[in-house]
């Protein structure tokens, strides 16, 4: 019974404990048929290119993920993260320009000050 007061007692956790082992880093590699991807490679321009780079992307875990799904269920997906992607790259495009329009209003603003302050 003298265990019992002890299992009552909550544990303290210690905000400095680091893990003895750190888990590994995933870092993409992007390799094709021809080599390396580089800098001056194109996605857009070539098919090899994109598929290293798209297989590049997945990280170890995915690939578990994807290991037990069928050949529709991973096209599915990958369906899915396409859209995924350009709705996000779309999104970008719109506040871009939002934020252009901005600072063209905001240029036309100065213009018409400095005119002013000109004048007086």
């Amino acid at each position: 019974m003298a265990s019992s007061s002890s299992q009552n007692k909550p544990e303290t956790i210690n905000l400095n404990d680091t893990p003895s082992v750190m888990p590994e880093v995933w870092r993409p590699y992007f390799l094709s048929i021809n080599g390396p991807v580089s800098v001056t490679d194109s996605v857009i321009l070539n098919g090899e290119t994109a598929t290293a780079v798209a297989a590049g992307l997945c990280t170890p875990e995915d690939a578990k993920i994807l290991a037990g799904r069928t050949d529709p269920q991973i096209i599915n997906e990958s369906l899915a993260l396409t859209i995924q992607c350009t709705a996000t790259v779309s999104n970008m495009g719109r506040r871009l320009h939002v934020r252009n329009m901005e600072v063209k209003a905001l240029r036309s603003q100065v213009t018409i000050i400095t005119k002013v302050a000109e004048g007086e």
